[in-house]
């Protein structure tokens, strides 16, 4: 599970730090529908100014080090982050919880889904049915479609690795809560917050440190036990 700490070594603002995507926006205006229906125009310009900086970073060490696991374990990767370093790394299995900004998708139809890569979504791009294209991300008070594919994962997971994540934002931080008993859960950050899901856990190791050196140690000590 990664969230925003994993990215920002790759210098992608997270948006809850005080310099963060955040500054100067009302939240909702830009992640919300209905800052969507007042200001589309700002919304679109937003996330097209996230997308292009895209191909000005790359993935880090722990990116890299997650990848790594695959050699020894079937890993699946359930990130909060919008960004494609976890692809570009070369992880095998990611479930995007919040969406991505590589693609766009249909206002009529939430299933029409395109590819754009880091190309710009400009107003007046449409799907097939003549409807307004949007950013492919989950906004505030949005379902989370792919909450159900994560969640099972976690469920039958044996080993559970949380990286840059503060573990307050819900759905995606009550996930933890499902590891089934007996399960290694393994908690990298620099800051970490300890929230209600984490506290029932008996098998839980934290590292305060940043994902980058966190992981690999968190790597390394599985590889050896493997």
């Amino acid at each position: 599970m990664t969230g925003a700490g994993i990215s920002a070594e790759s210098g992608i603002q997270t948006f809850r730090d005080a310099d963060g995507l955040w500054e100067g926006h009302d939240v909702m205006a830009v992640a919300s529908p209905g800052g969507w229906q007042k200001d589309r125009e700002l919304v679109i310009d937003f996330y097209n100014q996230r997308r292009r900086q895209l191909p000005t970073v790359k993935p880090n060490a722990g990116h890299l080090a997650l990848l790594e696991l695959e050699e020894n374990f079937e890993v699946v990767i359930v990130t909060q982050n919008v960004d494609d370093l976890h692809e570009r790394a070369g992880s095998a299995n990611i479930v995007h919880l919040h969406g991505e900004l590589t693609k766009s998708r249909s206002t009529a139809d939430a299933s029409l889904v395109y590819d754009c890569a880091y190309n710009d979504i400009n107003i007046g791009d449409k799907c097939e049915k003549g409807s307004q294209l949007r950013p492919h991300i989950v906004w505030f008070g949005e379902a989370v479609p792919m909450l159900d594919i994560a969640a099972q994962h976690t469920a039958v997971a044996d080993i559970v690795i949380i990286v840059g994540t503060s573990m307050q934002v819900y759905p995606a931080a009550g996930l933890v809560g499902l590891a089934k008993p007996g399960a290694a859960i393994y908690y990298v950050d620099p800051k970490p917050t300890i929230n209600y899901e984490l506290s029932k856990l008996p098998n839980l190791k934290v590292l305060e440190e940043a994902g980058s050196t966190g992981v690999r140690k968190v790597v390394d000590e599985l590889k050896m036990g493997n």
